[in-house]
């Protein structure tokens, strides 16, 4: 690997007070607290099955709810993604899984076109996760795809666990970036008749 694809990202608010540190091509190590529990599990899937290092720690104002702390780590890893990518030469661009969990199923789909777009098509199971509004994935989401400048589809195809559900959607998740993040060496500057990304 000639060049590293590293970011180390930090945002602070009166709200939230994140640090990001991601290697695109790592092994899959991860240290994470999020202040979320359930998140914390989540982004340990996402860096595991998409082989990136993940270094998350983040202080937020969950007295009052997740929400802040939700879309603000979706900010924060949409920049670390964008800025680990560097010019985007040579990477594949489109990536895609279709991921069981159980009987949960998830497809996701992305593009790293520098155009933000998220579609998601997720009804979860349930309202809560212990304590954690589901809804607030989509903000994560979200938030990811504007700072990253990602074409995101994710879909929940099936899924009577909430658990389950949201494990097959990061998992998914993971798997298509690490294949639109990857190398190709057939790509000599980027993938588009624009030439630029």
């Amino acid at each position: 690997m000639s060049k590293q694809r590293i970011a180390d990202i930090s945002r602070t608010t009166r709200e939230t007070d994140i640090r990001v540190k991601l290697d695109l091509d790592g092994s899959g190590e991860s240290v994470i607290d999020s202040g979320i529990p359930f998140m914390d599990h989540m982004l340990e899937l996402f860096a595991r099955h998409g082989f990136f290092d993940l270094e998350v720690k983040a202080a937020g104002d969950t007295d009052v709810d997740y929400h802040h702390t939700m879309e603000d780590l979706g900010l924060v890893i949409g920049e670390a993604v964008l800025e680990a990518l560097g010019d985007k030469k040579g990477i594949r661009r489109y990536g895609s899984c279709l991921l069981p969990m159980d009987e949960a199923l998830a497809q996701v789909v992305l593009d790293l076109s520098g155009r933000p777009c998220l579609v998601y098509d997720v009804k979860p199971p349930a309202p809560m996760i212990k304590d954690l509004d589901s809804r607030l994935f989509h903000e994560f989401f979200q938030a990811l795809a504007a700072k990253s400048g990602m074409n995101l589809h994710i879909d929940l195809r099936k899924g009577e666990e909430v658990h389950h559900a949201f494990e097959a959607i990061f998992k998914a998740f993971a798997k298509a970036l690490d294949q639109a993040v990857a190398l190709d060496r057939r790509i000599k500057d980027v993938l588009s008749t624009k030439g630029s990304l």
